[in-house]
């Protein structure tokens, strides 16, 4: 699978982050959002295969989605067995998030990106659309740490594991009121924390590469993200664990059910029997092969933003596989016309 479409799949977030930069400031999040995604359907319904969407977006906040169980690959068309040999067909599942964070683009701030993350049929966890408590470490401190220990006891742990000492670390939360006890602790614990509106997943990354100066994601945030974020953190090595929520009341914004009852239930529909499971990222991403791909929107922590000159742009992009077991960061020209000129710097 990686030798097949691995290419391919940098294209699709590429190009899901060109449409989406050029509504970059404009204060229209979900233009930014419709755009990524009729880019990403474009480019993924090129390549030779028969994907399935486990994982789309925008249910949350009624956004343009691409729709979970939405097949996609040229070997999904009417006429695919004339082109296409079963024998040789690869039947992939697939996370994606063709914009993470919206308003991040739609306001001109850093850290937005476009994001999938790709498995063998069955081998990402088909997380529903609500929310995760989840806990992103180094590698060094990778089964050390864990979600049942508190923040102050989890901090000890990375400083320990790392050498350092516990002021010296950062810690990424999502500015949130349900975060307010949280971002206490951390603080007294003596840790520093960086606050960030939206996008956890760059965040989650960013703990198993040194130098970003993050070391640890805590707290509450979507449950598709955590599992494209898991599918990163497993090819990386990196910590990452993840537990459902499903009370509205912890979250307290409205948007996943009406009540912890029904939500239970939904969670056993699928198939989820312990709704309180924590997940590590094996379990979240158990594929025998797992790829992940995110290509900047606006300028982070990992990637420069997409930058437009005369006749084309420029983006930069991180491909990570299980199976070659590498992280590539790859820097793209792309022209659109003829260039006036292409700088190098």
């Amino acid at each position: 699978m990686d030798n097949a479409i691995g290419l391919e799949i940098i294209e699709v977030v590429e190009q899901a982050a060109i449409a989406s930069a050029r509504w970059m400031g404009k204060g229209e999040k979900n233009t930014a959002d419709h755009v990524a995604v009729e880019a990403m359907r474009q480019r993924m319904n090129q390549i030779h295969m028969r994907g399935r969407i486990v994982i789309g977006e925008g249910e949350r906040d009624e956004a343009p989605m691409l729709y979970i169980g939405e097949e996609v690959g040229i070997c999904t068309q009417e006429n695919s067995a004339t082109f296409c040999n079963p024998e040789e067909l690869v039947e992939i599942d697939i996370a994606v998030d063709p914009c993470e964070g919206t308003n991040l683009v739609a306001y001109g701030q850093n850290g937005s990106m476009a994001v999938l993350a790709i498995s063998e049929k069955g081998g990402l966890f088909a997380a529903p659309d609500f929310y995760m408590k989840k806990l992103a470490a180094p590698p060094v401190a990778r089964g050390h740490v864990d979600l049942n220990k508190s923040a102050t006891e989890n901090l000890q742990i990375i400083s320990d594991c790392m050498g350092r000492a516990v002021e010296e670390l950062v810690v990424v939360v999502m500015d949130r009121p349900r975060h307010k006890e949280l971002i206490k602790e951390i603080r007294e614990a003596g840790a520093r924390v960086r606050l960030i509106s939206d996008g956890d997943v760059s965040a989650a990354i960013s703990c198993a590469f040194s130098g970003t100066n993050i070391h640890a994601l805590m707290g509450i945030g979507a449950a598709p993200e955590g599992v494209i974020s898991a599918a990163a953190m497993r090819c990386l090595g990196g910590h990452f664990q993840g537990q459902l929520i499903y009370d509205p009341e912890v979250v307290k914004t409205g948007l996943i059910g009406e009540s912890k009852e029904s939500n239970i239930a939904r969670l056993k529909d699928m198939g989820i029997e312990n709704p309180d499971k924590v997940y590590n990222a094996e379990e979240l991403a158990n594929g025998r092969t797992v790829l992940f791909a995110a290509c900047g929107i606006t300028s982070g922590t990992l990637m420069e933003g997409v930058r437009f000159f005369g006749g084309g742009a420029r983006t930069q992009s991180l491909v990570i596989s299980s199976q070659s077991k590498t992280a590539r960061f790859v820097d793209t020209i792309h022209m659109f016309e003829k260039p006036k000129n292409i700088q190098l710097r």
